[in-house]
């Protein structure tokens, strides 16, 4: 149904790389991500111009996510009806911030979405109240945690049901605790510590929304960083000259 929510409750980690209408995105999806991230806020591109790029990737595993560029109700609903089956929010401060997109995510009971039919991958159903409760169920919800304020408030963030995992935004992170940039810095370090263990006392998955150029991968993982993305163009190129060089020419 989600593959990414399925490997989250699994405790493996999940991996993604950046989609965008300008990349083939039934090809990305057939590579062996979880997921693709859409990007909406640091981008040129609106949510209602995801609808292809989404569309291409309908019978595949990997999950559409997007970001979508604030916490407002209809972005997310934008997104949401394009097919998103994950939704980032940047900016999250509060508990108040985290209540309102967790209830901007789902359908009454338990939100606020507005209903616009069967939007997404879902499955087939008997009736409409099994789509409902599914997508209240399989949509994985991402509140993105950037700030000192952030920080201040994680506990109470962190105890909004709902949120699926808590992702670190690295580099205004990084501005925010004083060291721009400075991503294996101790005082970065040690913020990274407080998110992971504050996500592990609530059984909530920490991420990064991108591993710092140069740093491994695992390195994050084995401080309880489960959720990211990989820049997929390199090993795109290795690939093709690996193949490449298999041909007598």
């Amino acid at each position: 149904m989600n593959v990414v929510k399925d490997l989250l409750k699994s405790g493996k980690t999940v991996v993604g790389t950046a989609g965008s209408p300008s990349v083939d995105t039934a090809m990305l999806s057939d590579a062996g991500f979880d997921f693709l991230l859409f990007d909406t806020q640091h981008s040129a591109v609106e949510t209602k111009q995801l609808y292809p790029s989404i569309q291409a990737m309908r019978g595949k595993k990997t999950a559409p996510v997007v970001r979508v560029s604030a916490n407002r109700a209809e972005l997310i609903c934008f997104a949401l009806d394009a097919g998103a089956r994950g939704i980032i929010v940047p900016m999250v401060n509060t508990k108040e911030e985290a209540t309102a997109m967790v209830r901007a995510c789902k359908y009454s009971p338990l939100g606020d979405r507005s209903n616009a039919g069967i939007r997404g991958e879902w499955g087939e159903f008997k009736n409409y109240r099994d789509y409902l409760d599914t997508v209240n169920n399989e949509l994985v919800i991402i509140p993105m945690i950037e700030t000192q304020q952030a920080i201040d408030n994680i506990d109470e963030i962190l105890s909004v049901p709902g949120i699926d995992v808590l992702l670190v935004g690295p580099s205004d992170l990084s501005i925010e605790l004083n060291v721009p940039l400075d991503y294996p810095s101790d005082t970065y370090q040690k913020g990274l510590d407080t998110i992971a263990a504050a996500c592990k006392n609530h059984g909530v998955v920490p991420g990064m929304y991108f591993i710092p150029p140069g740093m491994d991968p695992n390195f994050y993982v084995d401080k309880g960083f489960k959720f990211f993305t990989m820049p997929w163009a390199g090993w795109a190129v290795d690939g093709i000259q690996n193949a490449l060089s298999g041909i007598k020419r």
